[in-house]
């Protein structure tokens, strides 16, 4: 599920993999027992058009998009300069660690001296994104109304009392109780000062009450009742029931607005519940929680269509992960691919097979298997199959197969510190340099030389060139065996020609892996930000020549393939005979068999960074601790955190002395998103920028530490300031924690899997999946019953070598498939019987009555 992720997240990390035990598990009885609800998202923003342009002689835009659940922002784009048609690309990937009510991507545009301009937005209902799961869809703009923009829940309770007044008439009198609020959004980056103003409303009366303000909180506890007298009757006698006249009732209703006290200028609305009275006509009280929604004239002061539109592929889960045990058939059936004879007879090729689109069923394939070391064999396997296919030797591997799928995922899971080790420091010498490399006579800059631009991008190109020649003693183990495999196919292929086997790596590991990575470096988080656009221009020109260098077939023939006289006069520049040495040695050293020591033995590994806000750890000069912002810094070695990016660490807390790392309530500091790292010294008190990014934090820093001797068994929720531990109320310091800790997952530090969700992903995949599994097993049934080509175009998409062994496969599959149905329907009924509708878990969507 999905990354991300930083913005976090995450972004949209190729080399981040899924981040896991993200949800509290279910408990109860053994039908829910240690049931896990996990959700990811994934897709791309591609671009946008028909932007409104400026008024004045500049019509262009600044331009970039956000993700965000509700009102928090969890992911963005880089800014696309000068345009009102903006090409983004960016794919992005993450988990979802809670509840949410609406995905919504915003169109800005950058201001640099006021608040950035909301253009649109695309707001999509957590319940409608099934409908556009895997769709490239155009989405047009709505406008962006302070109105529309609400997020959380009021939790609310009715009564009706009659009252008998000193002259003996009798007083009907509503009581409303306002309990709690839930899931407020942020204001400017930090928890609101919320407060509520309570209305009855009819047809001839509008009497408002107003709760306290609260201050710095997010989840309001506000405990207060307001009275309202509803009818008076002219007289009461004791035979009399109370009854509200029915017409009464039909016509009053009570509306709750949430505001955010702003002080000296206006206070801004967060949303509003309306409850018609009539909801107590059968009973004298009514409690629930109530989602809160948008004003009704929200989003009615601009026509939709002038906004312009956004291009998005979507692709959220929501995954049931059952206990382990229930999976074992599942896995073994999948585990044995590598083996099956021929493998397009195997679960895990059929899969790639049926799905709709195979992406999908790449990412849990490739961290199954490999988790388990059969991922080498299996693409082995199902690469000789595509080779069979080749006609052409300068075409291997070229195309978007199963087998190059995998291997590109592969390369994002295991690469990622490779690539740090390789590439991040030249590539923060050219983000952190100034010098232009815009060859291209067109695009210069006023006062920019051409051959002075030559020097400086053949100077940036030739240290890239150098480090990623030199890296072949970092590249992981698992690259390694996987090139040599490639080597030994593509020779056995096409025998006669003696580039082949060089071609077959550099299709990968130049071309789609460096190339990629250089390209884009925040996506693989080589750096903390996006490039500015002139960084963009020289990292595209470095990343169009490492590609030509390590396109075998051109360099083997000393010439360029490139279609542009620009880039190929400057190609030129690398035509001697050291750069097809260097190549060729390269690529004998990461595809040869001799076993390479793991780089993450000799050095740490690179697992996380990024900018948080921590809490002091002394005291201040006027006796408070604050909050600073200060980036961070994870390897398997030690957490660190610092001024800057690449200044020295003010703060180093080794691994091996971690203890626990967990969750902060939000009534510690009044504030959000909070974690804790307890440790041997003090506990480090952290607040991460959204709850993607926090909830990434916290489960690397799980991972990494999960082995430590001394881990603790239970830990305190809350802080312990003056004196006392705000959720236990203990005054010891060192009294032992009073929740129980949360248990991680088994996972590896440097490739993080959860091999049970990835199992439940593959199996929804084949539930998903079922209409089309059946149609392969009718072909299988065709090709053994008439022994000849197959005609209808639905079989002739299969890819069936033998179909005995295929139908035996399928028939295991579905009958996995059906045993795996009986308890995800179990619980499923059981989670929706358990939520009543008015609970905090299933809150009341609009009015009732």
């Amino acid at each position: 599920m999905a990354a991300a992720a930083p913005a976090a997240a995450a972004a949209a990390s190729p080399e981040a993999p899924a981040v896991t035990g993200t949800a509290e598990p279910e408990t109860g009885d053994e039908d829910s027992r240690e049931v896990r609800v996990l959700q990811s998202l994934r897709g791309r923003i591609y671009e946008a058009k028909n932007l409104l342009p400026y008024l004045g002689p500049n019509k262009m835009r600044d331009c970039f998009c956000t993700i965000n659940l509700d009102q928090e922002e969890v992911y963005r784009t880089q800014v696309v300069e000068k345009s009102l048609r903006p090409y983004f690309s960016e794919e992005f990937y993450f988990e979802i660690p809670r509840t949410f009510q609406y995905l919504s991507f915003y169109v800005y545009d950058k201001n640099v001296l006021q608040r950035d301009l909301r253009i649109g937005k695309v707001a999509i209902k957590k319940e409608d994104l099934c409908n556009h799961s895997g769709k490239e869809t155009w989405f047009s703009l709505q406008p962006v109304d302070s109105n529309s923009e609400v997020q959380g829940k009021v939790h609310l309770e009715l009564k009706l009392n009659e009252l008998i007044t000193e002259n003996g008439t009798v007083c009907q009198q509503l009581v409303v109780h306002i309990k709690a609020c839930h899931g407020l959004p942020l204001i400017n980056g930090q928890s609101c000062d919320p407060y509520a103003t309570v209305s009855l409303i009819g047809p001839s009366r509008n009497d408002q009450k107003k709760t306290k303000v609260k201050k710095k909180t997010s989840n309001p506890q506000f405990n207060e009742i307001f009275y309202f007298e509803v009818t008076r009757s002219s007289s009461y006698t004791r035979k009399s029931q109370f009854q509200v006249e029915e017409e009464d009732i039909e016509k009053l209703e009570i509306r709750i607005d949430l505001w955010n006290n702003e002080n000296l200028v206006q206070d801004v609305f967060l949303g509003e519940i309306k409850v018609p009275v009539s909801v107590l006509r059968n009973d004298s009280s009514h409690q629930a929680w109530y989602l809160l929604q948008p004003r009704d004239n929200g989003n009615k002061s601009s026509k939709t269509d002038d906004l312009g539109s956004l291009r998005l592929t979507l692709c959220y889960t929501e995954d049931y992960v059952l206990p382990s045990e229930y999976y074992d058939s599942l896995k073994t059936l999948l585990l044995k691919s590598p083996d099956v004879q021929p493998v397009s007879a195997s679960a895990a090729y059929i899969l790639g097979e049926i799905c709709q689109d195979q992406k999908d069923a790449v990412l849990p394939l490739v961290r199954l298997l490999l988790h388990h070391n059969k991922l080498v064999p299996f693409i082995t396997a199902v690469a000789e199959l595509d080779l069979k296919d080749t006609q052409d030797a300068s075409t291997i591997f070229r195309g978007n197969s199963l087998a190059t799928r995998c291997l590109d995922e592969m390369m994002k899971i295991v690469g990622g510190h490779y690539l740090k080790v390789t590439l991040k420091p030249v590539l923060d010498e050219i983000c952190e340099s100034s010098k232009s490399c815009e060859i291209d006579p067109v695009k210069l800059k006023e006062g920019d030389n051409v051959e002075n631009n030559k020097e400086n991008l053949h100077y940036y190109v030739d240290k890239v060139f150098n480090t990623i020649v030199g890296s072949s003693v970092s590249c992981p183990t698992v690259m390694c065996d996987i090139f040599y495999s490639l080597r030994q196919m593509a020779t056995k292929r096409f025998p006669n020609n003696p580039h082949v086997q060089y071609s077959a790596v550099t299709s990968f590991v130049f071309l789609r892996f460096f190339a990629v990575a250089i390209l884009s470096p925040h996506t693989f988080h080589l750096r903390p930000h996006y490039p500015d656009t002139q960084t963009i221009r020289t990292l595209t020109l470095i990343s169009k020549t490492i590609q030509t260098l390590g396109n075998w077939e051109s360099l083997s023939r000393r010439k360029s393939r490139s279609k542009k006289s620009v880039m190929c006069e400057f190609l030129k520049m690398f035509q001697e005979e050291r750069y097809f040495t260097d190549v060729k040695k390269f690529l004998d050293e990461i595809s040869s068999t001799e076993t390479k020591e793991s780089s993450g033995t000799s050095e740490p590994v690179h697992l996380k960074e990024g900018e948080m806000y921590k809490r002091a750890q002394g005291r201040t000069r006027i006796g408070k601790k604050n909050f600073k912002k200060r980036w961070f810094c994870l390897t398997s070695r030690e957490l660190t955190y610092h001024k800057q990016p690449g200044k020295d660490a003010i703060y180093t807390i080794p691994v091996k002395n971690i203890l626990a790392v967990e969750k902060l309530e939000e009534s510690s500091f009044n504030k959000k998103n909070m974690f804790q790292v307890i440790h041997t010294e003090k506990t480090l008190y952290v607040q991460a920028n959204n709850c993607v990014e926090a909830n990434e934090w916290i489960d690397v820093l799980c991972r990494v530490s999960r082995c430590n001797h001394n881990r603790l068994s239970s830990f305190h929720p809350s802080a312990y300031l003056n004196g006392n531990w705000l959720c236990c109320q203990e005054t010891g310091e060192n009294t032992p924690g009073c929740k129980p800790c949360t248990a991680g997952i088994p996972a590896d530090i440097q490739i993080d899997i959860d091999e049970d969700r990835e199992a439940e992903r593959i199996y929804s995949l084949f539930t998903l999946s079922l209409l089309k599994l059946q149609k392969m097993e009718e072909a299988c049934g065709t090709i053994a019953v008439y022994q000849g080509p197959q005609k209808e175009p639905d079989y002739s998409n299969f890819t069936i070598e033998d179909s005995v062994t295929t139908f035996k496969t399928i028939q295991q599959i579905k009958s996995i498939i059906e045993k795996l149905d009986e308890p995800h329907e179990k619980y499923r009924k059981k989670r929706s019987s358990s939520a009543k509708y008015g609970s905090k878990e299933n809150p009341i969507v609009g009015k009732i009555s």
